[in-house]
């Protein structure tokens, strides 16, 4: 039997549905992704909660001409559903297929690349003053969830957009959860906010007859909103949002598509800043993702029907975890702090066996990264893990806050290096070039669980000032045998006489496979580790290089600002004559696929690299 999604090719179809073909459509665009993402993986629960309400977007707004920007972005599946791209969702999230996160490349839908929350407002506030500079009529409108309030940049937006009465409509979608469980202030100030629908509806009438009556009708207009607003604000208080300068409407049903239509209708009416409150619930319809959302955020492949994740296996994060966990038994001045990511990080046990010591200050990295540097310098350690991508949001506060103060603030940097599926936006590939640019800053690399654990408890217990130990995603370990670990030691882990590989972390395994491809080609190598990426141990650097007269850096980061500047640095500044090359990421995005098939299209699987080096020995 033919499924009302079957024909739905451009938001154009949408409209031609009525209220009972449209919640039919919902439960099929629901069972579609559950069988898709089953396989591909993805972000299932901000997705099954946002059906009804795109599919109203789509019915009351004509895109392009109207413009919709998602925060972060994780929550698009539905729309690029109902954007020509349901044929191209076997290969959402693989090589060469659908992104996981709106792009300006893959469709005229897709209006601005997004991967980090609370930019969305920032966005559409620009793109509406565009809008306004050009004399449009257009509709700009920005989707973000109730994890995003916990961001500073979306106030900063709010405040601009509120003073200035440029007209734009905010959907808030809160359903109590940005990746794990929305904690804070704005978190219980939305959950008292109520209101009746009937009111918009009622108040719609009113205006339209009131419209119909010249002069007098003005008055009367004006009159009524003086009345109401006074009365409003004796007998209810107000919102943040209107005391932000907005005009609010909700809290709204987010699955009761016939009540979103009409809002919606409503706030395009508005000649003024809208913001729309919808409630809903992450995983709503499928009931493993309705019961444990926080699995079912970012999920790999499971078995549709009864919801069974496959099992990822250690990890470095769970090896961080564990690890925290003894250290901090010991050391009663060691804290935990994390960005709404307790899960994704290892936090979850640490946050239960050490409640008083733990803290999440949400989806903002900013904050969290100062309020560290004040308990640094209020004499604990705090141990603040961010992902790579996320820690580049608190730049600043690591640089001017921590790094200038030389404060003992531990960074475990996670996804350091590729992430693979979630593409540009989340690659960690940057956190060596920007943070060894810090004063005062020790960068660590593991490559091993083993290493890391003693990376981690001398960065507690030993260090002083800022430290970073970044560690890739998953679990892949070196192939040597593991000889300890101190601070800026150099390790030969293979004793060669041809050419040097010098590298740390992840690409220990690159220089092991490198060396193997090699030897069958009668080059001796040398591979030496430098687990402390910074400062680097120059006089191990000279003495490889001066040994076979053929350095090689490999690193899981852009070259530009890595590893590799560095060392042709120290070579250059100190004279060593030898012959040098770097392999690093380029400085273009990176795009989503695996890790394999992306260290492959950027020359730095193995193959390549080896033929590199051969030419480089002949040469």
């Amino acid at each position: 039997m033919k499924k009302l999604l079957d024909n739905i090719q451009a938001p154009g179809d949408v409209k031609k549905l009525d209220t009972h073909e449209m919640k039919q459509l919902c439960d099929e665009i629901r069972e579609f992704l559950v069988e898709n993402v089953s396989v591909t993986g993805g972000h299932l629960a901000s997705n099954l909660g946002t059906v009804e309400l795109t599919v109203a977007l789509h019915k009351v707004f004509d895109f392009p001409s109207d413009t919709l920007i998602f925060d972060v972005g994780h929550q698009s599946y539905v729309h690029k559903l109902l954007t020509g791209r349901r044929d191209k969702f076997g290969s959402l999230r693989r090589f060469g297929g659908l992104s996981g996160f709106p792009k300006r490349s893959e469709s005229i839908y897709d209006a601005f690349d997004t991967g980090h929350s609370s930019t969305s407002v920032s966005a559409a506030l620009g793109m509406a003053r565009v809008r306004d500079l050009e004399g449009g009529k257009s509709n700009i409108i920005a989707l973000f969830g109730d994890g995003a309030l916990t961001g500073g940049e979306i106030y900063e937006a709010f405040n601009d957009a509120g003073h200035t009465k440029t007209p734009l409509i905010l959907i808030l979608n809160d359903n109590a959860m940005s990746i794990s469980k929305n904690v804070g202030a704005v978190s219980k100030h939305l959950r008292n906010i109520r209101i009746n629908r009937l009111y918009f509806l009622s108040k719609r009438r009113v205006s339209n007859f009131l419209d119909r009556v010249p002069i007098a009708g003005r008055i009367l207009r004006g009159a009524i909103e003086r009345i109401k607003t006074i009365v409003r604000r004796r007998v209810l208080p107000t919102t943040l949002f209107e005391d932000m300068g907005f005009k609010y409407i909700g809290p709204i049903n987010g699955h009761d598509i016939a009540s979103l239509i009409t809002c919606l209708e409503y706030a395009k009416l508005e000649k003024r800043p809208v913001l729309l409150h919808v409630k809903t619930v992450k995983g709503k319809g499928y009931a493993p993702a309705e019961k444990h959302p926080e699995c079912f955020h970012g999920v790999g492949k499971f078995d549709p029907r009864t919801g069974e994740i496959a099992p990822g296996g250690e990890s470095y994060s769970s090896c961080f975890g564990k690890k925290l966990i003894d250290i901090a038994a010991l050391n009663k001045k060691v804290t935990a702090i994390t960005c709404a990511m307790p899960e994704g990080t290892g936090l979850v046990e640490f946050s239960k066996k050490f409640r008083e010591r733990f803290f999440d200050v949400g989806i903002a990295e900013q904050h969290g990264v100062t309020f560290a540097a004040g308990m640094a310098a209020a004499g604990y350690t705090p141990v603040i893990p961010l992902y790579s991508t996320f820690l580049q949001r608190a730049y600043d506060q690591a640089l001017h806050d921590v790094c200038l103060q030389d404060l003992h603030v531990v960074f475990p940097v996670d996804r350091a290096g590729l992430v693979g599926a979630d593409g540009e936006t989340h690659q960690g590939v940057y956190d060596l070039s920007y943070l060894s640019s810090m004063p005062n800053m020790t960068i660590l690399s593991p490559s091993s669980f083993a290493q890391l654990e003693d990376m981690l408890e001398y960065a507690v217990n030993e260090h002083n000032g800022p430290i970073a130990i970044r560690y890739p995603r998953g679990g892949a370990q070196s192939p040597f045998e593991y000889e300890g670990f101190r601070i800026n030691d150099a390790y030969i882990r293979k004793a060669g006489r041809d050419i040097t590989i010098i590298t740390s972390g992840r690409m220990v395994i690159r220089a092991a496979e490198i060396e193997n491809i090699l030897k069958c080609r009668g080059i001796s190598v040398e591979i030496v580790e430098l687990p402390t990426v910074h400062p680097l141990n120059e006089a191990a650097v000279i003495a490889a290089a001066m040994k076979t007269k053929h350095v090689v850096t490999i690193e899981d980061n852009v070259k530009s600002g890595g590893l590799g500047e560095h060392i042709a640095d120290i070579l250059l500044e100190n004279g060593v004559q030898c012959k040098f090359r770097a392999f690093g990421f380029p400085l273009t995005p990176i795009v989503h696929g695996t890790i394999d098939e992306l260290d492959k299209k950027y020359g730095m699987d193995a193959e390549t690299i080896s033929v590199s080096i051969i030419k480089m020995m002949r040469d």
